[in-house]
């Protein structure tokens, strides 16, 4: 018979236990070994059954058992240790409280998804995972964030095979009373919820849940409330689900919802108010308007309001792909703002003309939730070198008049947290190096440029914790292997192969991510007789190991896993590569320290970083992969290899894909195999465990969050929380005037007359050209300008390179008719083709970049000499 009504019988914990509520309510346990280990001791078998969760643990451990523990005095004794070790790192001064005192007093951290820990499925892929190493990596920091995200009821989808290869999708219900999650409370005891407005006088209401990150709170809405009509209680139903309002109502919660959630959860704990909020991707956006519409309640107006949010503001774009951000119609946004639904003090127009992508190229009607985050961000970053590069391009259309590489956009390359993804195996390794509290240390402060302690270990025990981490995985992948097949319908007499599948001393290659085609799962595939040549070498085998999920909706990502299920499933290779179905954070955790190789194919540039190779990295494993996201910033062929690209323009790309497989073929048969094959006077790969060691010298620092959380820090927080403080009501009206000043005379600033007079009359390297500028400011003064010589090579279209940009000082004026003049010095430091133009920008103290305003003023066709070229 099935219950009509379920929920959850907490355990009474014996007094001396206690201690064992607050471990499992911390996450700190998903990255702290000897946390985990009390956990385990608890009951080995019961926590082996609870997938590693101490809230299930405890919910299942009999009274029996708890109460022989409550007189266990040897393990009272390591409760206690632990339990003190928790309070050290709650309280404790860390790297950030040795900082400047000119850091956040708080920074709230917006994400749609967050990977913590697989007891928390609340996460599909690479953006949830980053977002949870940040908040780890935040917490291991002393950094004074508070994560806000969505409680989604049936989390990402729970991934199996039909016999023929096809992905299945699973909903099971998540209970947060079963997660390790706590309802945050009013001080009358009653559950905290925030509001909105929705059309036609209704509401949807939320409650805030707390999930508790080391340091860091992270607030999770969850709008299966009873108070709710029945459509609005599934807003939190599944994540990246639904149609396009779903979405709406899912990201105006998310953004709005959550500056609500925050400014609660502060009031009752009294955790300082955040000065920067961080939108992790443009589903957050709306948390700008929420911000807009708090200050227009104490009488500042719309624009002025709008120059305060964006001061505090950072906005982190995480795709190349247009495809891959939201947009909606316009008038579906409309209808949901406005007199009949939320946020009435703010103009619907207003809203409405941050979204819209308004630049050649956009579509007029939509709108797009990555061009308002960087309309009400001051600052904006890519997540890798290349993918900052990439960003500049995809929107420069934001800012006219300006080259790409002077887009106000960034990088700050992305990390991952190494607690979470080392191997205890590694750890120890290390530990045994230069003790248990450095390489601790080392794995979440960083801050060093290599791990030279590495050099010192010996390579017979580098070789001999390659093998058993490979051991491990063998074992790992058989036990998947045997549960998959059952769940597509084979009987245990089919099954006796699956015990002889992957060899622990076979060259062992993982390939695990999700599968839109740009990632290029099947690449693989494409010249199959070549692969099992690959795959049965009689003396260098390979065996691959391959994981992913496609998006429910996307039945071309659903073909490519199918094609390649049904490849593994051959009897002739199947013992040499498997798919492995449900790709999760505990997966990975087995997945990434077992392989040899980690090989990485996606259409380059479309890979805005690629974090599992940093994972794998950290394990010692090396990296195969094409020069895209964050491999193209640190590559080295001492510790890995570039598969070559094939994406010139004249390439179509069935073209490319075959040119492309063909270079991973040539790398795996003629370098990559032989190398790990291939054995010194000792009988060991020494060519393969330098390139082992060469990975966890140079690459070990370079990869962790602990790194890419003090950048953040350092080059975007600690700016932003400045800007922040300066953007005081009168100064923010101050900015916002000026700036409409700027923008009203702008068609009439112009370059009128450019001119350059040179001792010499040969142009030669050390010539100083003497430049000489007549402008037209309009109504703008001098203060409100700065005019530019911008210099550097040229091309054949007599575009400037590297361009150097030398400011001119006013020489006098206006004149009668409101000119003036600016002169300055223009050197000519490099030789071949050089050229020079002028440009004016809008300056003001409180921008944080030239191109902010958005304008530029540039010569016309034909003032001055050639156009502004100077010589070829």
């Amino acid at each position: 018979m099935k219950a009509i009504r379920r929920f959850t019988v907490r355990p009474v914990l014996p007094e001396t236990l206690h201690p064992l509520s607050d471990l499992a309510r911390n996450l700190r346990w998903s990255w702290h070994a000897e946390t985990r280990d009390l956990f385990q001791s608890v009951d080995p078998e019961r926590w082996a059954a609870s997938d590693g969760d101490p809230v299930r643990l405890l919910g299942s451990v009999p009274p029996r058992r708890l109460a022989e523990l409550a007189e266990d005095r040897r393990f009272l004794r390591r409760l206690a240790a632990v339990a003190d070790d928790l309070r050290d790192y709650l309280t404790g001064e860390r790297w950030y409280q040795t900082q400047s005192s000119e850091l956040p007093a708080a920074i709230a951290y917006f994400s749609p998804e967050f990977g913590i820990t697989a007891a928390l499925p609340q996460y599909s892929g690479g953006l949830g995972i980053l977002a949870g190493d940040h908040l780890k990596a935040a917490s291991d920091l002393g950094v004074p964030l508070i994560g806000v995200g969505l409680l989604y009821r049936h989390g990402y989808f729970r991934q199996t095979l039909s016999r023929d290869g096809w992905q299945q999708e699973h909903y099971p219900l998540l209970d947060p009373n079963e997660l390790p999650l706590v309802p945050l409370r009013e001080i009358d005891g009653t559950p905290a919820q925030v509001a909105l407005a929705l059309p036609g006088g209704r509401a949807l209401r939320a409650r805030i849940w707390l999930a508790q990150v080391g340091r860091v709170p992270l607030l999770m809405l969850d709008s299966d409330v009873e108070e709710n009509d029945l459509g609005e209680r599934g807003v939190t139903d599944r994540l990246y689900g639904g149609g396009s309002e779903h979405r709406l109502l899912q990201e105006m919660l998310l953004g709005i919802g959550g500056v609500r959630a925050v400014r609660t959860y502060c009031r009752l704990t009294g955790h300082a108010q955040p000065e920067v909020f961080h939108t992790n991707e443009g589903h957050a956006g709306f948390l700008g308007l929420e911000r807009i519409a708090e200050l227009a309640e104490t009488g500042l107006d719309f624009e002025a309001s709008l120059e305060a949010v964006r001061a505090g503001t950072v906005f982190t774009t995480h795709t190349p792909v247009p495809a891959g951000i939201d947009r909606f119609d316009r008038e579906l946004v409309a209808h949901h703002f406005g007199p009949d639904a939320e946020l009435p003090g703010i103009d619907v127009e207003r809203i409405l003309g941050l979204g819209m992508e308004t630049y050649p190229g956009g579509e007029p009607n939509l709108f797009n939730m990555a061009v308002m985050g960087l309309r009400l961000g001051q600052r904006a970053n890519g997540v890798s070198l290349l993918h900052g590069h990439v960003s500049r391009e995809m929107f420069s259309g934001l800012w006219p008049g300006f080259d790409p590489d002077e887009v106000p956009i960034t990088s700050v390359t992305n990390g991952v947290h190494a607690p979470t993804w080392v191997a205890p195996e590694v750890f120890r390794l290390g530990a045994r190096q230069i003790g248990a509290q450095r390489t601790e240390d080392a794995l979440t402060v960083g801050g060093s440029d290599r791990w030279d302690a590495v050099a010192d270990i010996a390579d017979q025990e580098i070789w001999d914790l390659r093998r058993v981490l490979r051991e491990q995985l063998v074992v790992e992948v058989r036990e998947r292997l045997h549960a998959s097949w059952r769940q597509r319908g084979a009987g245990t007499a089919e099954l006796g192969w699956i015990d002889g599948v992957l060899d622990p001393d076979v060259l062992t290659i993982g390939f695990a991510r999700r599968v839109p085609s740009y990632k290029r799962l099947t690449l693989m595939l494409r010249d199959r007789d070549r692969l099992m040549d690959l795959l049965l070498h009689s003396e260098r085998p390979v065996q691959i190991v391959v994981a992913g999920k496609a998006h429910p909706a996307d039945d071309g990502g659903k073909r490519l896993v199918q094609e390649l299920v049904r490849f593994a499933d051959d009897p002739r290779v199947r013992h040499r590569i498997v798919f492995l179905p449900d790709y999760g954070m505990a997966m990975a955790q087995k997945l990434y320290p077992g392989c040899d190789i980690w090989l990485n194919n996606p259409l380059r540039p479309l890979e805005a970083c690629g974090t599992s190779g940093m994972k794998a990295a950290l394990n010692g494993c090396l990296n195969l992969s094409v020069l895209d996201g964050w491999w193209d910033e640190w590559f080295r062929p001492d510790f890995g290899w570039a598969i070559p690209t094939a994406d010139g323009t004249a390439t179509d790309d069935d073209r490319r894909d075959d040119l492309e497989a063909a270079a991973l073929y040539d790398l795996l048969e003629q370098r990559v195999a032989p190398r790990f094959y291939e054995r010194g006077q000792g009988g060991l790969p020494d060519r393969w465990i330098e390139m082992v060691r060469q990975t966890l010298t140079h690459l070990g620092p370079k990869v962790l969050a602990g790194r890419m959380v003090r950048e953040y820090v350092e080059r975007l927080y600690t700016p932003a929380a400045r800007s922040h403080r300066a953007l005081s009501p009168d100064t923010a009206r101050e900015l916002a005037s000026w700036k409409s000043r700027v923008r009203a005379a702008w068609p009439r600033v112009t370059v009128d007359h450019v001119e350059a007079s040179a001792a010499t009359t040969t142009a030669e390297l050390g010539t100083t050209l003497n430049l000489r500028v007549r402008v037209a400011l309009a109504d703008l003064a001098p203060d409100d300008v700065e005019v530019q010589a911008v210099s550097g090579r040229v091309d054949s279209q007599d575009r400037i390179a590297d361009a150097t940009c030398v400011p001119l000082k006013p020489a006098g004026g206006p004149d009668p008719e409101g000119r003036w003049v600016y002169e300055g010095p223009l050197s000519l430091d490099r030789t071949g083709p050089f050229g020079y133009t002028v440009r004016i920008l809008p300056t003001h103290r409180l921008l944080a970049s030239s191109a902010e305003v958005g304008v530029v003023a540039v010569p016309a066709e034909g003032v001055g000499e050639a156009a502004g070229v100077l010589m070829r």
